[in-house]
């Protein structure tokens, strides 16, 4: 009897609640089911204005998001309001939290204020190539933990933001240098020798066409007139390039007779 009572009781309780809260409730699910699209639809609106505006795909990507979670934060609050509960103990008791946990993730909040600050500043943006801290690659997409680059062999690379954020940072936007050198026989002609370097050169698929190759002498050497090559080309063929450049050059030296010399020792003996 008296399990049932309880049960009677609870029941009986169940029902008031629901009488007395439902329509509220019901309120609230509309308000959050509304104000979820609402969210969506300004963020994706935010997002494809910026990019409309030609502002970087990245920084549209985070402001359409940070749109999105703004207008969310609001409509839950307006929701919970409905319901009657009071979001302010709500506010103070996620503050205590999130300082506790922030204590706790330093080297992750690290990474996510970095991240930040590249999509604020924007010293690189997808597309570019960049180089930090001995690593190479395109920049396939910045989030706020973390940068991924993909190299030429299309191996993924995962950069913390913090790694990047304050380092010596090399960007080449979609290109990267390659530098050749190649020695010569002294008895060549310096004119002909460019002008032969610069046609191969032309002749190579995926040399950059907005920046001159820079071709002339670097250097002399024991035996040899040291030409340098600076060439710019995409970085996701950077070695296909390369070695295509370098048979090229040979090629050409060859077919017009340049000496590409070797080092030579001259040994003398002498009569005692």
């Amino acid at each position: 009897m008296d399990e049932l009572k309880q049960a009677q009781a609870l029941y009986g309780t169940l029902v008031e609640f629901a009488v007395t809260y439902s329509f509220q409730i019901v309120g609230a699910i509309i308000i959050f089911l509304l104000g979820w699209w609402v969210a969506n639809k300004i963020g994706h609106m935010v997002e494809n204005l910026m990019v409309s505006r030609n502002i970087d795909i990245t920084l549209s990507r985070f402001t359409g998001g940070a749109s999105k979670l703004v207008v969310l934060g609001i409509v839950i609050i307006i929701a919970l309001g409905n319901v009657g509960i009071s979001v302010t103990p709500l506010i103070a008791a996620v503050g205590a939290v999130g300082l506790g946990a922030g204590l706790a993730i330093q080297g992750m909040l690290a990474n996510y204020a970095a991240g930040f600050t590249i999509i604020i500043t924007r010293p690189f943006v997808v597309g570019d190539t960049i180089r930090v801290r001995g690593v190479a690659g395109v920049v396939d997409q910045v989030m706020l933990p973390y940068t991924i680059l993909i190299d030429e062999d299309n191996v993924h690379i995962q950069i913390p933001n913090k790694l990047i954020v304050g380092e010596i940072l090399h960007n080449s936007a979609e290109n990267m240098l390659i530098e050749l050198e190649i020695g010569v026989a002294y008895s060549s002609k310096v004119d002909e020798v460019i002008d032969v370097i610069r046609k191969a050169v032309e002749t190579v698929d995926g040399v950059s066409e907005e920046k001159s190759p820079a071709i002339g002498v670097d250097n002399f050497g024991d035996s040899s007139i040291n030409f340098g090559i600076r060439v710019w080309a995409p970085a996701v063929r950077h070695f296909e390039v390369r070695y295509a450049l370098n048979q090229a050059i040979f090629n050409a030296l060859q077919q017009h007779d340049i000496e590409i010399p070797f080092p030579q020792r001259e040994v003398r003996m002498l009569d005692q």
